[in-house]
């Protein structure tokens, strides 16, 4: 299964020392230069040494869609937000891994599959791979600065059994 990412997912699961998750599930994540870009000013010295690493095994790659006309977006998203859905159409990608609200929204305008960090760690947990969801949760707060909004984390957590 191929997966296309924006920053958020791949950072905040590098902050955690997860990113291997997605190594495990996908057969390759690809991100646009724009989302190289962003992961390459990461400040976290063993999140950015994770990353240098999935790029260097290769599951972990950087493309540029070449044959997409550019978006017409519902409305204004980053660099990074709007380059992933034109790379996840232009690759015809199984799943965009995105965590912003509008970016979700834009990509399901187009018709992409989306995913994000917590529905990764909630894969992750149904496949054993975490001991629980909960402390990852809770490390993403204290460690990445990532907010959860408390009625997800409820439902989520309802997903997991926790």
């Amino acid at each position: 299964m191929r997966a296309v990412s924006n920053t958020s997912p791949l950072s905040n699961l590098a902050i955690i020392g997860r990113l291997e998750l997605l190594a495990r599930r996908y057969t390759e994540v690809i991100i646009p230069p724009e989302v190289a870009r962003e992961l390459a000013a990461l400040t976290h010295s063993a999140a950015q040494k994770q990353l240098q690493c999935a790029l260097a095994q290769g599951w972990l790659r950087v493309e540029t869609a070449t044959s997409m006309p550019p978006l017409s977006l519902p409305f204004p998203l980053d660099d990074g937000e709007s380059a992933a859905i034109a790379l996840a159409l232009a690759l015809k990608a199984d799943v965009l891994l995105i965590d912003e609200k509008r970016g979700r929204i834009a990509a399901r305008a187009f018709g992409l599959a989306v995913g994000g960090l917590l529905g990764e760690l909630l894969h992750a947990r149904h496949r054993a791979w975490i001991p629980t969801l909960r402390d990852e949760i809770t490390r993403l707060r204290q460690e990445a600065g990532f907010f959860v909004d408390v009625e997800i984390e409820r439902f989520i957590l309802s997903q997991a059994g926790e």
